[in-house]
């Protein structure tokens, strides 16, 4: 195995642990959203329900989030 072999492996195996971490990461936080929801739901003694302003709130969050990990991906370019 050459030495720019083994740099590509390794690279591979990097992306690889990244996008297992974002997964992972993901799965929990929406596991701990989906419970406090549900948690909410339970003192309230009625259904889980989310009105249309908080549906639009948390919308409008998580496009937030997703608009600051897309600007991760993009090199600054003052370096």
């Amino acid at each position: 195995m050459t030495s720019n072999q083994a740099i590509e492996r390794d690279r591979g195996q990097s992306k690889s642990k990244i996008i297992l971490a974002g997964g992972l990461i993901g799965a929990v936080t929406g596991i701990g959203i989906a419970y406090l929801l549900a948690q909410r739901a339970e003192r309230q003694g009625g259904e889980m329900q989310l009105s249309s302003g908080e549906g639009l709130r948390l919308g409008l969050l998580v496009l937030g989030m997703l608009r600051q990990v897309a600007d991760l991906a993009t090199p600054d370019e003052d370096d």
